[in-house]
């Protein structure tokens, strides 16, 4: 299985709203970074599609190591 490319050393914090589709990339590749722009083509990665539930603010990962996608659980702290 492909490894992701770490695109950030830290979360990207925006505010989302709630009820509207977004596509978080999963590979790293994506110059429009937390969200997909195709650079997945020809890899085995696919976008995350996610719906937040509420109008606000979030942390969305670019190191890809979270296990919580799109959501930064911390894991970049881990990254030397």
């Amino acid at each position: 299985m492909d490894q992701p490319v770490i695109a950030g050393k830290e979360p990207i914090i925006l505010n989302l709203k709630g009820g509207e589709t977004y596509s978080y990339c999963t590979c790293g590749r994506s110059k429009d970074q937390p969200f997909c722009d195709g650079s997945h083509e020809g890899t085995s990665f696919e976008p995350l599609s996610f719906t937040p539930e509420y109008d606000g603010q979030v942390a969305l990962c670019t190191c890809k190591l979270t296990k919580t996608p799109p959501y930064c659980d911390g894991a970049h702290l881990s990254i030397k």
